[in-house]
């Protein structure tokens, strides 16, 4: 299983747009992704409510995981995404 931590860069953390944008990401990778926050349960990143109510924080860590053909690859795209205030853009 391949994992990766990032610090959330959204202004309002994981939430509304971002989560959303987030969500879409990992849907489209076709791959079950898993996101957990610090000292949290992971939850189906797949899911916009069960990210928004881990309510990540700007600059809280997230640990993300996947499994599959290509984990690596989508994980480190998921990573790049979160890395950006999409607020900002």
């Amino acid at each position: 299983m391949a994992t990766r931590q990032v610090s959330i860069a959204s202004s309002v953390g994981l939430h509304a747009r971002p989560a959303s944008l987030f969500v879409q990401a990992v849907t489209a990778s076709g791959l079950p992704v898993k996101i957990a926050k610090e000292g949290g349960s992971e939850v189906d990143a797949r899911s916009i409510l069960m990210v928004m109510a881990l309510g990540a924080k700007c600059g809280e860590t997230v640990t993300l995981s996947a499994d599959g053909d290509g984990a690596d690859a989508v994980l480190d795209s998921l990573v790049e995404l979160l890395s950006r205030d999409l607020d900002a853009e």
